[in-house]
C-alpha cells in the first residue's frame, strides 16, 4: 500500500510538470519516451486505493454503509472539481486584464463565456470542463462504478473481471463516451467507460481478485523491457522531429481516439512499464517508503492535484512574462514541486487535527 502511495505522488509531481504551458521540462517525462503517461499510473494507484478505503469497507460493514461512503467522496469530490474550474476562470480574468494576454481562450473558456447561461448548467452538470480539468469528472464516474462492481463481485469476482473488459471492448467498437469538453459537439478527453479498465486493474489488485505478479528478472521482465525499448522511437520527440515517419507510425499505432479510450497499447505499456519498475526498485521497497515529500503528496492527492493546477497554470503565466529561459523554467518547476509539498503537508495537518477530533475517520483513496 505504501509503495502505491509512493507512485502515485511521483505521479503527482509529473503531473504538474506536463500541466505548465510550453514547460521546457515536459520533454523529458515518462511519457515522451513510451505510450503510457502519469495518467494511467495516477488513476490506477487511486484504483488501488480505492479499494482499501472503500471496496474493503463494503465487506467490512455492509454494502449500505460502504455506499453511504462512496456518495460521500463523491460530494466531496465534485465540489472540489466545480471550485477548482470557477478558481482558474477567475485567475485567467485576472491575468488577462493585468497583461492584455487571452488567458480566457488558452484555457477554453471563449464558449462558456459567450453562452453564459447554458454554460454554467453544462459546467454544474460535468457537460462543460475547461482544459486541464478532465481528471476529476472522469475520477467521480469511475468512483461511482464502484458499488455496481461490487454487487457484481458478490456473484463472482470473475463475473467483473469479464465485464469489464467488455465494457472497455465496446468502448473501442462503438465510442461511447459521454458529451462534454469546451463546447457542444464534444466528448470527454477521459473517456471513463474505458479508462475503467486502468482503475479497476488496481482496485482488483486491492481487494484480492486479480494475483500479484511474481517480480523477477525472468522472461516476462525481459519482454517488458524489449517493449518499452520499442516503443521510444516511435514516442520520443528526438526521433519522431529527425525522422518524422517514426510520428505518422505513432499516429497510426494510436489513433485519433487512443488517449480519450485508452488505447490497447497504452495500457500494455502502462503495465510493462509498471513491471519492470517494481522488479528494479524491489529491493528499495522500504527506501521509498521513506521518502516523506512524496509519500505525503501521494497521501494528500485531491489537495494536491488541485494545488497541482494551479500552480500549473500560474506558472505558466510567470513564464510568459519573464522568459522560457532554463533558469527560470527550472526556477518555476522547483517552487511549483515545493508547493505540491506544502499543500499537502498542510492538508495533512487539518486531518491529524480532524483525526484528533473524531477518531473513526479514515484515510481517502483521492
Amino acid at each position: 500500500m505504501r509503495g502505491s502511495i509512493f507512485f502515485r505522488g511521483l505521479a503527482m509531481f509529473i503531473i504538474f510538470i506536463a500541466h505548465m504551458p510550453a514547460n521546457r521540462w515536459f520533454d523529458y517525462i515518462p511519457a515522451r519516451f513510451g505510450f503510457s503517461s502519469a495518467a494511467e499510473l495516477f488513476v490506477f494507484c487511486s484504483g488501488l486505493a480505492s479499494a482499501f478505503a472503500f471496496g474493503h469497507s463494503f465487506l467490512r460493514h455492509g454494502f449500505l454503509t460502504g455506499t453511504r461512503r462512496i456518495l460521500f467522496r463523491l460530494w466531496q469530490v465534485y465540489w472540489a472539481h466545480i471550485g477548482l474550474a470557477l478558481v482558474l476562470m477567475a485567475v485567467s480574468i485576472a491575468a488577462h486584464r493585468i497583461t492584455g494576454i487571452d488567458y480566457p481562450e488558452k484555457l477554453g473558456l471563449n464558449w462558456f463565456f459567450t453562452h453564459a447561461e447554458d454554460g454554467l448548467f453544462k459546467l454544474v452538470t460535468l457537460r462543460f470542463t475547461p482544459s486541464f480539468l478532465d481528471i476529476l469528472p472522469m475520477y467521480l464516474v469511475l468512483l461511482a462504478m464502484v458499488p455496481g462492481v461490487m454487487a457484481l463481485a458478490r456473484l463472482s469476482p470473475s463475473l467483473v473481471l469479464i465485464a469489464l473488459p467488455a465494457l472497455w471492448l465496446v468502448v473501442q467498437v462503438t465510442g461511447l463516451n459521454l458529451p462534454g469538453g469546451q463546447m457542444p459537439g464534444q466528448s470527454w478527453f477521459f473517456n471513463p467507460f474505458a479508462w475503467q479498465l486502468v482503475f479497476f486493474t488496481g482496485f482488483s489488485f486491492g481487494m484480492g481478485w486479480l494475483k500479484a505478479p511474481v517480480l523477477k528478472k525472468g522472461m516476462v521482465f525481459w519482454l517488458c523491457v524489449a517493449f518499452l525499448i520499442a516503443s521510444v522511437p516511435v514516442n520520443f520527440w528526438g526521433f519522431t522531429e529527425a525522422w518524422p515517419v517514426l510520428g505518422e507510425v505513432h499516429a497510426r499505432l494510436i489513433g485519433e481516439t487512443g488517449k480519450t479510450n485508452l488505447g490497447l497499447l497504452l495500457y500494455l505499456h502502462f503495465l510493462g512499464s509498471a513491471y519492470v519498475v517494481l522488479t528494479l526498485v524491489e529491493r528499495y521497497r522500504a527506501e521509498l517508503g521513506s521518502i516523506w515529500p512524496v509519500i505525503l503528496v501521494g497521501q494528500q492527492a485531491l489537495a494536491a492535484f488541485m494545488a497541482s493546477i494551479i500552480l500549473a497554470w500560474l506558472g505558466g503565466m510567470v513564464l510568459d512574462g519573464v522568459g522560457r529561459g532554463m533558469a527560470a523554467t527550472a526556477l518555476l518547476n522547483l517552487a511549483g514541486c515545493a508547493g505540491l509539498i506544502l499543500t499537502a503537508f498542510i492538508a495533512q495537518t487539518y486531518k491529524d487535527v480532524a483525526k484528533q477530533a473524531c477518531p473513526t475517520t479514515t484515510s481517502k483513496a483521492f
